[in-house]
């Protein structure tokens, strides 16, 4: 006996005269059936169905994180504490300005100590034990490091203002050097 596919599909049986209750083949299941699957999505001109990734909270590093995906967060998510996969220009250029900065403070305190100063922080000056080279790569990986776990979790209220203590300690900084060769 063969069943319809309507049949089929609805998952019924059928009964044929002289024959016992025969079961419907259950109804093929798709992976977007199950209630714990992702919503299905499609882009305005209709072109993609599958899975919307948005609909799950982004990891702090994912494959997305340097060949694009999310750059804001999605509508109806809490905004605080949200990861994003690309980041925007300000947050770009807050932490060019800052490495920049960290590269001038670098050579300006290698110059006073030319120059006969000496370094006040205990870090820097063990730093500055190491070597020249050293001192700069080294204080430069630190910073850089602390810029990209900042950059990270730029949508964290911690992260924001320790941004914002960044660019104004080291402009700061920087004004201070400037001063200091006028001096």
């Amino acid at each position: 006996m063969s069943l319809s596919r309507g049949d089929r599909a609805g998952g019924r049986t059928q009964h044929a005269p002289g024959s016992e209750l025969v079961p419907a083949v259950p109804p093929a299941r798709s992976p977007m059936d199950d209630s714990t699957a992702l919503q299905a999505t499609e882009t305005a001109n209709g072109g993609y169905a599958g899975p919307d990734r948005r609909t799950r909270p982004t990891p702090r590093i994912s494959r997305y994180s340097f060949l694009g995906g999310r750059r804001t967060v999605v509508e109806g998510e809490e905004r605080e504490g949200s990861y994003v996969d690309v980041y925007g220009t300000w947050l770009f250029a807050t932490i060019a300005w800052v490495s920049l900065m960290n590269v001038a403070d670098s050579f300006f305190t290698l110059y006073h100590l030319q120059a006969g100063g000496i370094e006040l922080n205990p870090i820097a000056q063990g730093l500055l034990n190491l070597g020249r080279v050293e001192f700069v790569l080294l204080k430069s990986v630190m910073i850089s490091l602390a810029l990209l776990v900042l950059c990270v979790h730029k949508n964290f209220g911690l992260a924001r203002w320790g941004l914002v203590a960044a660019t104004a300690t080291y402009t700061t900084l920087f004004g201070w050097h400037l001063y200091l060769l006028t001096v």
